[in-house]
């Protein structure tokens, strides 16, 4: 007989199937899998944006080997120098006692309760003043060696601390490294490449990694050299995807990540490294340079900085999870034409792409989603844009949109699995109108417009049986460019343009079966471009995405009576498609016209599977 034993002292029940509803933390085995499993909440990949500093900042430094719950920010320049620090709990920023001495472009090591500040620029030159952080009060202990400004530094204390790099004075950027012993700074060996504008380091002072940077002298460049520290030497090792200077870094010298910097623009990108190279991951929410980050490779914290403004200095603070992403946006497989206003329908992991427009015109494409990787197929008969669909991906429906300019269309064609063919057409031509259902012989086509479609618009409902339209109740607003979600007998649409330039201020309404009745609006309205907003799931549960008013990225959730944000799309997006579910969804295409497809997996718990032993 199986037994499990001294699991953190909690008896394991034994199911055929896991529970409907399991709370974070519970237990149990299924006997039908035979696997011991468990509910544990968890994230993968992305970014979140967090509550800001109390003081906005650049050039900022922090405790880099804490944690996302223990972390501090410290120094910067806002301007002028700043000597304030915060400390994070895990969920927002106090203020604690200042800095002994005001500056910038210092480097940080530690923990919240044990961190490290060293040099800077202080007044109108590079300093080698340090400070000892011991949870409270900042105290000056031994200064560096060398006087420098936009070094690098890490560490796990105020007792243990590597620094290397900067500059002293502009175009003259330093290799030389120093070790904390805990009361003075020992030269050791240095960079083999000289580099200012680091501001991050990940590891310890026996294993730590740097990457990127500046080079000098003039002309300045951007480095996307790595290097590696052994406890006594420095080597080179593989190279950032991103040559860039001014970015900010959280993790082991094995495992880590690097966000943000200049490449010369502020950029947001994210890269991963896993030991042996690097990986590009999902950007943050927010263009920055000149931040600080801390953490581990897996839940990182990204505070401070520049966003290319004027003046640009942000107290915007975002939190990076690895694993599996849950209640986040994160990238998904590329497919091979950028376009907008498409039609999509199937599941997140079995989606259709098709038709849209771009610059060169309107589209008969068709691309088939695996779950990793987009196929083109047979094209539509009919190319077209501001269409819509519905089904799944062996067998959907499309109709309506706009086949040639300025004329809508009333052509609907049917998806058996390999082919389209063309079937009864719709009652009324229109184009931007929404789908609602969730096969290709249950589906609402509901609203839209003609040319011009700022005047002419319609409430219009038909329903499709397998085979005809028949119109049946009308949608209580007249619009184009909204959102449908759910079956033929229970549906929502939302969002869209009633009157131009007027919205529909979010306005939504539910279908029962016969009639139309509002209810709840959108917390962010959304004017739709095309296709607008895209929505998936059911009439009790939906996901909202993208339109415009400007170009959206905010995401929203329906459970039945009101609508809830979430955390937004990497990329806003106007005439956005989507497949999927509430909890299991899909964005891909729309304006601008990239060919990045994000991926949504709800905002539920993950059941994680533990390995089993027998007795």
């Amino acid at each position: 007989m199986t037994q499990y034993k001294e699991i953190i002292g909690t008896a394991v029940q034994t199911v055929a199937g896991d529970p409907d509803n399991p709370v974070k933390g519970q237990l149990w085995y299924n006997s039908t899998t035979a696997e011991f499993r468990y509910q544990e909440l968890s994230y993968g990949d992305s970014w979140s944006t967090q509550p800001a500093l109390n003081t906005a900042r650049n050039n900022i430094s922090g405790a880099t080997a804490g944690t996302t719950s223990a972390t501090i920010a410290f120094a910067g320049f806002a301007p002028p120098h700043v000597a304030g620090t915060e400390s994070w709990n895990g969920s927002s920023w106090t203020e604690v006692n200042d800095l002994n001495t005001a500056r910038n472009n210092g480097a940080g090591a530690g923990t919240s309760t044990s961190a490290l500040l060293a040099a800077g620029y202080y007044g109108t030159a590079a300093s080698n003043i340090t400070e000892s952080w011991n949870g409270s009060t900042w105290t000056e202990v031994g200064d560096t060696n060398t006087s420098r400004s936009g070094l690098g530094g890490t560490g796990a204390s105020n007792t243990s601390a590597l620094v290397f790099g900067g500059e002293s004075s502009p175009n003259a950027a330093h290799n030389e490294t120093e070790s904390w012993n805990g009361s003075s700074w020992t030269e050791v060996n240095n960079l083999n490449t000289g580099r200012d504008g680091i501001y991050g380091g990940m590891g310890t002072t026996t294993a730590a990694l740097v990457a990127g940077g500046n080079s000098d002298p003039s002309p300045l460049t951007e480095l996307n050299i790595t290097e590696s520290w052994d406890g006594t030497n420095w080597s080179n090792q593989g190279e950032l995807n991103t040559s860039r200077k001014g970015m900010a870094a959280a993790g082991t010298s094995t495992d880590s990540i690097v966000f943000g910097g200049r490449e010369p623009t502020v950029v947001g990108k994210t890269e991963k490294w896993n030991g042996v190279g690097w990986t590009e991951k999902n950007d943050m929410n927010v263009v920055q340079s000149l931040n600080a980050g801390s953490g581990t490779s897996t839940s990182a914290l990204s505070f401070g900085g520049y966003d290319g403004g004027s003046p640009g200095n942000t107290g915007d603070t975002e939190l990076w999870q690895g694993g599996i992403a849950l209640g986040a946006w994160v990238s998904g497989g590329a497919f091979s034409t950028g376009r907008g206003d498409s039609a999509g329908f199937g599941t997140q992991t079995a989606a259709l792409m098709v038709a849209g427009a771009n610059p060169g015109g309107f589209k008969a494409l068709t691309e088939s989603y695996n779950g990793s990787a987009w196929a083109e197929v047979n094209d539509l008969n009919t190319a077209r844009q501001a269409l819509a669909g519905a089904g799944t991906t062996d067998a959907g429906i499309v109709f309506g949109g706009q086949s040639s300019p300025p004329s809508s269309t009333d052509i609907v064609e049917l998806w058996n699995g390999y082919t389209w063919s063309e079937v009864a057409d719709l009652n009324t031509a229109r184009q931007s109108l929404a789908k609602v259902g969730h096969t290709n012989t249950a589906v609402l086509a509901v609203a839209g417009g003609t040319p011009p479609v700022t005047t002419n618009l319609n409430a219009n409902n038909e329903s499709w049986n397998g085979s005809s339209w028949t119109e049946v109740g009308d949608v209580n607003t007249a619009r184009r460019s909204l959102a449908g979600i759910g079956t033929s007998t229970a549906g929502i649409v939302t969002g869209g343009v009633a009157a131009n330039p007027e919205g529909t201020g979010g306005r939504t309404e539910l279908w029962n079966g016969s009639a139309w009745t509002e209810v709840n609006d959108l917390n962010t309205p959304s004017m739709g471009n095309g296709s607008g907003e895209s929505g998936q799931g059911t009439s009790t549960a939906a996901l909202v995405f993208g339109g415009s008013g400007p170009t959206r990225k905010e995401t929203e959730s329906w459970d039945g009576t009101t609508w809830t944000n979430e955390n937004s799309m990497s990329t806003g997006r106007i005439g956005t498609s989507g497949s999927g579910t509430q909890t299991l969804a899909l964005n891909f295409a729309g304006e601008p016209f990239s060919t990045a497809t994000e991926e949504w997996n709800g905002t539920g718990l993950y059941i994680e599977t533990l390995t089993t032993t027998e007795d």
